[in-house]
């Protein structure tokens, strides 16, 4: 994806604080991408930005190589995640094997922050026990209240953390971009979002 031009560049937020934004937009003249950082006591040039843009369209092939390949994953035999389906990162850190920045903890789910935020607020919602939820398409009827408790859960702390509004995103499959096969809703905000998403 070749970028064409820079449409708009920085605004002076504070005094200890800078937003570099950068729109790119690809030989289709379509906006590709918005990226918007906040820092203290730097700015950006634009080549910076332009870097961060092209980046940015590489994590999303990124992302998307991964969920193809966990899909291929989760095809195979499981080797122990308790339900048939191989153990994924998200039980490591409910295990505490692997650490995370937990917010929330319950008798049912635990709420981290994304180590590979796409929005200044982006965290995730997860079930404790798995139990056969790798997807939202292999969500059983027994499963409804569970379901029911991520979502409140997920309101209450997009409310919490981003008061304008907040976007909540459950991919599912290889077309869905999941990357990781444990059921997981992504809670973002702290920006504006854009319609239509992905």
């Amino acid at each position: 994806m070749r970028i064409t031009r820079i449409l708009s560049y920085s605004a002076l937020l504070s005094r200890k604080s800078f937003t570099t934004t950068a729109f790119a937009t690809v030989a289709n003249n379509s906006i590709a991408t918005a990226i918007s950082k906040k820092t203290s006591a730097r700015t950006y040039s634009f080549t910076t930005a332009l870097t961060a843009a092209a980046n940015n369209n590489n994590n999303m092939s990124d992302e998307v190589q991964k969920a193809k390949e966990a899909a291929a994953a989760a095809a195979g035999d499981g080797d122990g995640g308790g339900d048939g389906q191989p153990l994924t990162i998200f039980d490591k850190i409910i295990s505490g094997d692997i650490p995370a920045t937990i917010i929330h903890d319950d008798e049912f789910c635990i709420a981290f922050r994304d180590v590979n935020p796409v929005s200044p607020i982006h965290f995730l919602v997860i079930p404790k026990n798995r139990d056969g939820l790798t997807q939202l398409s292999k969500a059983r009827e027994d499963q409804k209240e569970l379901l029911g408790h991520l979502t409140y859960v997920a309101q209450k702390l997009g409310q919490k953390e981003c008061p304008d509004g907040f976007r909540l995103v459950i991919n599912d499959g290889k077309d869905g971009a999941q990357s990781v096969y444990h059921l997981h809703i992504h809670v973002m905000g702290g920006r504006q979002m854009q319609w239509p998403p992905g």
